[in-house]
């Protein structure tokens, strides 16, 4: 009997994605989404890159309340967008995962943005080893743990406190009551003017320190990850909008 050798996997065209899709929305529209599933399954095996693929099993997720899933499609997506530059749907879906899945933590999926969004930072990033104190709740050094991961382990520990950064250019902090930011200060700002300035920080060293008391209350978050999109997205959008301005200034001359 001659051997049958197993055939390579193939990826999906476009067209035979969109035959997939009008399938999967087939199955649920006649109450199979367990064949909708494992269909999409199967079919993100084969094209694992396909953004189609991966929304519509989202989707699909979503609706059937399969939320743990839909959060690992959104993580997937995120990398994916950011891959095609596409940083507003990045950041969309870095927030839909946390709202389905508090447990997922953010901080790598806003660094990889933030990376992708402004290259200089990651090549200026500063490796070399700085004095850390050890007499503090915790603390590290921006050039390994970044802002986003410090916030995040302050805000899963709901923990009051100041978290203070230093650098050869920047002398900050940020406050929290119970894990949530109410203030910062940096160079002589406070409030959100100073966190903008905050979240750019690269490198050099932070330490946090529990507090017995609150603080008060100068920037009133209702969560710290739509707080910290919102402020990425309001930078991003002003140095677009300077970069238009200069082409415009450019093409006059």
């Amino acid at each position: 009997m001659s051997q049958v050798l197993d055939e390579p996997t193939v990826p999906f065209t476009e067209v035979s994605i969109e035959s997939v899709l009008l399938d999967a929305d087939l199955f649920v529209k006649y109450s199979s989404p367990d064949k909708a599933f494992q269909l999409l399954r199967e079919s993100i095996d084969r094209s694992p890159r396909s953004i189609n693929l991966r929304e519509k099993m989202r989707d699909i997720c979503v609706k059937q309340k399969n939320l743990n899933e839909a959060a690992r499609q959104c993580l997937a997506l995120v990398s994916l967008y950011i891959g095609r530059e596409d940083f507003d749907l990045a950041y969309d879906r870095l927030q839909e995962a946390k709202l389905l899945d508090p447990r997922i933590s953010v901080a790598p999926g806003l660094e990889a943005i933030r990376r992708a969004r402004r290259p200089e930072f990651a090549a200026a990033r500063d490796k070399t080893p700085q004095n850390v104190r050890t007499d503090v709740t915790f603390a590290g050094n921006l050039s390994y743990v970044s802002v986003f991961d410090a916030v995040q382990v302050i805000e899963n520990s709901k923990m009051t406190g100041l978290l203070v950064i230093k650098s050869d250019l920047h002398l900050a902090n940020v406050s929290f009551n119970d894990g949530k930011i109410v203030d910062a200060e940096c160079n002589g700002k406070n409030g959100v003017a100073a966190f903008r300035e905050i979240i750019e920080i690269g490198g050099g060293t932070f330490e946090f320190s529990t507090a017995d008391h609150s603080f008060p209350v100068v920037i009133n978050v209702s969560s710290n990850t739509n707080f910290l999109l919102d402020v990425l997205t309001e930078l991003d959008n002003e140095r677009a909008e300077q970069q238009g301005l200069r082409d415009v200034g450019n093409e006059i001359i």
